[in-house]
């Protein structure tokens, strides 16, 4: 059975300014810096502001930089964006599409989060495509056709031989912010059917290659029952990738896991 790395992700959200960022991955090199890489990826997410100062914080530790978002195209005209080439100058490996909050808030499409995740890949980048269905759309039965929907349109185009490049997040819409985490019952089962539906799209040998984390309030009292399910891979952190004390937690127990 193929092992896949554990891969921890840290979504800043629009969170912490210049030096608040520097104060923040200082802070949590200091308490987990030496354990991390230890079989666990561990990727930093900051607003784009804090990009170059977290890069340079980082620069000799085994923490890897990753974006909130970016743009579809590679230049031009497109006031307040930033693009995948833009975020490979400043270091980035990774970044986020489709997370529920840029769908919700600013309109993505589908068909747009598929043109993200492309770019990203032109790039270089490793997309991580968020997927997630709200609490009504779960209670109706519809908890499965939504997420199919949302890996088939964001995942379009992409061929099976850069499946390895490319990682899902699934985050419940419910549970984001909330307090209230999956189950591990409900997690597994949402786990197990994206994993059906990436077999499906590419093959076994390249979907068994594609990591899938479970993001909605995790907190360290939570990271070892839900990476112990299978088929999670690691966890995509919000509120708690804010404090370092609590990342570093999450950290050691992924280490352990």
């Amino acid at each position: 059975m193929l092992q896949r790395p554990r891969l921890i992700v840290g979504n800043w959200k629009m969170h912490k300014t210049i030096p608040e960022a520097q104060n923040l991955v200082d802070r949590l090199i200091q308490l987990a810096g030496e354990k991390v890489g230890q079989g666990v990826a561990t990727v930093l997410a900051p607003p784009f502001t804090a990009l170059s100062t977290v890069a340079h914080a980082i620069k000799g530790h085994s923490y890897l930089l990753g974006a909130q978002n970016l743009h579809w195209e590679d230049h031009g005209a497109f006031t307040g964006e930033i693009s995948g080439r833009m975020l490979r100058d400043v270091g980035c490996s990774y970044v986020l599409v489709g997370h529920s909050e840029r769908r919700r808030y600013f309109g993505e499409t589908d068909s747009i989060i598929q043109k993200k995740a492309a770019a990203a890949l032109r790039h270089e980048l490793r997309p991580i495509l968020c997927v997630g269905e709200t609490w009504e759309q779960r209670e109706s039965g519809r908890m499965e056709p939504v997420l199919s929907l949302q890996l088939a349109e964001g995942l379009g185009g992409i061929e099976k031989q850069h499946a390895q490049d490319v990682a899902i997040a699934y985050e419940p819409v419910w549970a984001i912010g909330s307090g209230r985490a999956a189950t591990p019952e409900q997690a597994a089962q949402a786990h197990r059917y994206i994993r059906i539906q990436l077999l499906a799209l590419w093959g076994d040998d390249a979907a068994s290659r594609v990591p899938i984390l479970y993001g909605g309030s995790v907190v360290p009292e939570n990271t070892g029952e839900l990476l112990a399910i299978t088929d999670v891979d690691g966890a995509l952190v919000g509120g708690a990738c804010l404090d370092p004390v609590q990342f570093a937690k999450i950290l050691r127990i992924a280490m352990d896991a």
